[in-house]
């Protein structure tokens, strides 16, 4: 059993950061790649960014230079580092995980991020 699990949403005004986490725990799991996306109300799920096992990173095109992924080592988590947020940054940030083994693709809940202006 996998367990993805979000933090750090919050509520902040145009022109500010944060930070959002995001670790992935389960009996043997080896990561492949993690990423966050995320869904605006009446949007579907985008890619926001994603980090692959060779550290390779991509962005989608509206948060390039204002959002940064990283992670820790051993790797067990990635984080969003978001600046300069935008009201249309504003929805709910999902992690997602994948495991190396199958291929397995693991979700987390979510963690709403409101951006007013």
């Amino acid at each position: 059993q996998v367990e993805v699990v979000e933090s750090g949403g919050g509520l902040v005004q145009a022109g500010g950061s944060l930070r959002l986490s995001c670790t992935a725990s389960g009996r043997r799991l080896s990561i492949l790649s993690m990423a966050w996306y995320r869904q605006a109300p009446g949007k579907q799920r985008e890619l926001v960014a994603a980090m692959t096992h060779g550290a390779n990173k991509n962005y989608a095109d509206v948060v390039k230079g204002r959002f940064t992924i990283s992670r820790n080592n051993p790797w067990t988590a990635v984080y969003l580092q978001m600046n300069n947020l935008k009201p249309e940054d504003t929805g709910v940030y999902y992690c997602k995980a994948q495991s190396a083994c199958w291929r397995d693709e693991y979700w987390g809940q979510g963690t709403q991020v409101t951006v007013s202006s």
